[in-house]
């Protein structure tokens, strides 16, 4: 096996302290990808529409192209992620190598000219989809390998989504403070230009030195084919997968009309930035009670109890009307701190995932399933957004023309409201009897530990022998 020890392989021969500072520095990374990530499709269309002039519709035909190149990418990428061999190992390696097109087409892209055109978008954005595919694949897949204890996995993935919350605080209130236009000085766009080509280099290669590369368990090496086909058989993954993509369909629902909820429903379209702010700083909040809950109760129960607690508080906020701020500052505190285990615990229940795939393939291909991860949240965003919109516009919600029909306010507050409830408790569904706890995980060690799949498992699939096509 090639690459240096993971940092929890032997945890009594590594003080908490020492742990805790690579957790860090893992982490890092985390906070201008998530600055990069939201600003790319909330604040880029905006600004490039207002402040530039030009047409709205085409830059939305843009993005969505984007969104197809970026959906497309993330197989090629999360493979090649998998299949990279260099000096600094097959995952700070590839990371390291992306940090210059991430960061410099960010650059470019938040700080145009006046002059901008379309093109100049199209090219810029489609830059920066690549880079930030580029960059996230090697950087998942390399925290779910750090270290191969059931729990520590968990704390890894706290550290990194903490970050990432963090970097949405960021990136939610630091344009509007300043503003798009700037008033003759810098703009928010432009201070978020400086953030990512800045802070991303320094905290990647922070984390390149001070992270180890960690452990390549594998053992054979399979061809694109050969390792889906593995996939596809592998029955854990495909439960969890299908759980993330309704959980994530779920949560799409309300982030798609959060907006319209406040301003039309609530009557308070001032509020829609404090409420985005009360909610992401209490998902912070919540990570850390994650690690704990997982910690007592397995990583796949607490998720389940998470998302069970979610429902009703959630189903609240379809009984509100005009008015009712202070109670959806409450819904959205709590459903914000439950929303801290939706994104610290699936993550780390793929990488056991991942181990029960390594267990009979005898390929470690952490790249390859992240990237099925990154395309259900991708395909659950689409859903949401294809489902909720025609939906809306079938009642008659139509703000841009001044009015709507008068019962549409009860259509956008049921689709807000219960309409997540469904995909939530199937998800739980599928969730609750997950196969892979901590002694389960244990043992999948043990058996990638001898090289060999569990004899006594029927449905085991056994590696091929090194080499495999491409």
């Amino acid at each position: 096996m090639s690459g240096t020890r993971g940092i929890s392989e032997d945890r009594r021969g590594t003080a908490p302290g020492a742990r805790a500072l690579v957790y860090i520095a893992y982490a890092l990374p985390a906070l201008p990808l998530a600055a990069l990530a939201l600003p790319l499709y909330v604040i880029v269309p905006t600004f490039y529409s207002e402040a530039i002039g030009l047409p709205v519709a085409a830059v939305g035909t843009v993005l969505l192209a984007i969104r197809v190149l970026d959906a497309a990418t993330d197989p090629l990428f999360g493979w090649l992620a998998d299949r990279w061999r260099g000096r600094a190992g097959r995952r700070r390696g590839f990371f390291l190598a992306s940090l210059p097109l991430t960061a410099g087409s960010a650059f470019m892209l938040f700080w145009p000219s006046g002059e901008a055109g379309l093109g100049y978008l199209a090219f810029w954005a489609a830059l920066v989809s690549i880079g930030f595919t580029w960059t996230s694949l090697p950087y998942t897949a390399w925290g779910a390998e750090l270290s191969s204890d059931y729990a520590e996995r968990t704390r890894i993935s706290a550290f990194r989504e903490g970050a990432t919350l963090i970097g949405i605080l960021l990136a939610t209130s630091l344009p509007f403070s300043i503003g798009l236009t700037g008033g003759g000085g810098m703009h928010g766009l432009q201070a978020m230009a400086v953030l990512v080509a800045f802070l991303l280099p320094i905290s990647g290669l922070a984390a390149v030195v001070l992270v180890p590369e960690p452990v390549n368990r594998s053992s054979t090496e399979l061809g694109f084919f050969e390792g889906a086909a593995f996939m596809a058989a592998n029955r854990p993954f495909l439960r969890l997968i299908a759980a993330f993509l309704l959980n994530g369909f779920a949560n799409a629902i309300p982030a798609t009309l959060f907006l319209y909820f406040v301003s039309d429903r609530l009557g308070a379209p001032d509020w829609r930035g404090p409420l985005l702010l009360v909610y992401f700083a209490c998902a912070v909040l919540g990570v850390p009670l994650a690690v704990r809950a997982a910690h007592r109760f397995g990583k796949h129960r607490a998720w389940c109890g998470a998302m069970l607690a979610t429902c009703p508080i959630f189903a609240l906020s379809g009984f509100l009307g005009p008015g009712d701020v202070g109670a959806f500052v409450v819904i959205c505190a709590l459903t914000g701190l439950l929303l801290g285990f939706d994104l610290a615990l699936p993550p780390s229940i793929q990488a056991d995932v991942i181990d029960h795939d390594t267990a009979r393939s005898g390929a470690q291909r952490s790249g390859l399933y992240f990237a099925a991860w990154s395309l259900a949240t991708k395909l659950s965003l689409a859903a949401a957004v294809g489902l909720v919109f025609p939906l809306l516009a079938l009642s008659g919600f139509n703000p841009q023309a001044g009015g709507s029909a008068p019962n549409s306010s009860e259509v956008l507050a049921m689709l807000y409201a219960w309409l997540p409830i469904v995909p939530k408790l199937a998800a739980i569904w599928l969730m609750w009897r997950f196969p892979i706890d901590r002694l389960a995980q244990r043992e999948l060690l043990r058996q990638i530990g001898s090289g060999k799949p569990d004899p006594a498992d029927p449905k085991a699939l056994r590696p091929r022998s090194r080499g495999g096509s491409t």
